[in-house]
């Protein structure tokens, strides 16, 4: 049936048109959702500590406890902390309720995941968000917390953090080494709503121009694993980061192929290469191409601007960005810079 044909039978009929039906291109209701950003907290607000993907001890989450008290705030302990289920934070049922209950509690201003690990996948669809939509709070968290960030975004259109956790706050802030406080204070900057801008570094094959969109990412692999999902990220026209740590080149190879072939590198408005901390290949099974060789072989032919080497990532230099929020990103002689614009 031709396709005018089709439209005025469905009309006539009294049909309702699927949502995906427009006159030349799909329409994705879900990323039409308006950004909502989450309130900046403020002395006194409180943030929980849960542990809804890795195991972690109190002992370990004492340093973050002691600098969040100082900036302000008050800390509410959840009950996964000294949980431990094999590699996860307690039993998914344990996970999931403890992290359910702080999404409800209206004293809790923001969640800080207290490591990363393993475990959001399997509870994300336990989870119940409908008093979350209402009064958003913000997440913060990275690796596997990337989930949670593409579940927001895809969703809710919710803010979220992409940041350090607890397992990566100094013991002594006092003799701590400069990037490694700086990077925790990026996340107290974030959730008090200091305006945020970093530096990249110069890199050759940086391609520059300019753009702006909403900032949308995180860890590649798990960028990866929810494609066909409903936490899926829709990337047209926006900002996309990556990183990744731990991964044979051959496989972050296939990773970004499969950026490629779903569409996801497509249109996008601008792409930031986070650090790649790269599994050494096993003699004899040289995989023969870079990180570097390995993106320009997927986007040369775009026209968007690309810079690499920028400080997010399973590094000491991982700045907290607001996911879910518009940035403008330059690359050029001098290097890439990403600016919040809300």
């Amino acid at each position: 049936m031709k396709r005018k044909r089709f439209l005025s039978f469905m009309l006539t009929a009294g049909l309702t048109l699927p949502v995906t039906v427009s006159l030349g291109k799909t329409v994705e209701t879900l990323d039409d959702l308006p950004i909502k950003q989450p309130p900046y907290l403020k002395a006194g607000d409180t943030i929980g500590i849960t542990s809804p993907a890795g195991f972690i001890t109190m002992p370990e989450i004492l340093p973050a406890i002691a600098m969040m008290e100082s900036w302000g705030f008050k800390v509410k302990i959840g009950k996964t902390i000294d949980q431990r289920d094999f590699t996860m934070g307690g039993t998914d049922q344990e996970r999931a309720a403890d992290l359910q209950q702080m999404l409800d509690d209206p004293e809790i201003k923001a969640i800080m995941c207290a490591r990363g690990g393993y475990g959001l996948v399997r509870i994300i669809d336990l989870l119940n968000f409908d008093r979350f939509v209402k009064t958003p709070k913000w997440i913060i968290g990275f690796s596997d917390v990337t989930v949670l960030h593409c579940h927001l975004n895809r969703q809710f259109g919710i803010a979220s953090i992409h940041s350090k956790m607890c397992n990566s706050f100094p013991t002594d802030p006092a003799v701590a080494d400069a990037m490694q406080l700086a990077t925790i204070m990026s996340i107290k900057k974030l959730l008090k709503g200091e305006n945020m801008q970093y530096q990249g570094p110069i890199v050759g094959i940086n391609k520059p121009g300019r753009a702006s969109g909403i900032l949308v990412g995180g860890n590649l692999s798990i960028i990866e694993s929810m494609a066909g999902t409903k936490s899926d990220l829709i990337t047209d026209g926006k900002i996309l980061f990556v990183e990744d740590t731990g991964e044979y080149l051959y496989n972050l190879d296939r990773m970004f192929w499969n950026l490629k072939r779903t569409g996801k590198l497509d249109r996008l408005a601008g792409l930031i290469i986070g650090g790649f901390k790269v599994k050494p290949d096993d003699p004899g099974e040289e995989f023969g191409k870079t990180i570097y060789d390995i993106v320009q072989e997927k986007v040369s032919h775009y026209g968007y601007p690309v810079a690499y080497d920028f400080p997010i990532g399973h590094q000491k230099n991982n700045f907290a960005l607001k996911c879910g929020v518009k940035h403008s990103l330059e690359v050029g002689a001098n290097g890439s810079r990403l600016s919040a614009l809300g």
